[in-house]
């Protein structure tokens, strides 16, 4: 359903900006909430990031407070995830999910599994120290 990029390899200390995007005939994404999740090899899934419907809420887990900033382009149909300060514990794949239920609670903080319905194949991030 999605189209995600941006993931690749860098150093400690550096950024990437990851893109989830979908035609908006399919599905217009500023009237869903929309969460970045990221799984490292023998990890649980975790929740980074959500952005609200019309981006009245914004999310993050605790660990990318200050170095991570999710956003929308309307005009795209695509939320981003700007990364920077990278470190070697960022490394995973990101997925980024849909809540096509509006879940008044989906950007909570940090956002739950549970309530996104729509999932993307993802895009892998990796770190070197």
């Amino acid at each position: 359903l999605f189209a995600e990029s941006g993931g690749g390899l860098v150093q400690s200390g550096g950024s990437l900006r990851l893109s989830c995007a979908v035609p908006r005939v399919i599905l217009d994404l500023d009237y869903y909430a929309v969460a970045w999740f990221r799984q490292a090899p023998g990890k649980e899934r975790e929740g980074v990031s959500c952005i609200g419907i019309h981006s009245v809420r914004i999310s993050y887990a605790d660990s990318v407070k200050g170095r991570f900033t999710i956003s929308r382009d309307n005009a795209k149909n695509a939320v981003y995830l700007e990364m920077s300060g990278l470190k070697p514990d960022d490394t995973g794949l990101y997925v980024c999910a849909v809540d096509r239920d509006r879940y008044p609670d989906s950007c909570s903080e940090p956002p739950r599994q549970g309530r996104f319905s729509d999932w993307g194949q993802g895009t892998q991030v990796t770190i070197s120290s």
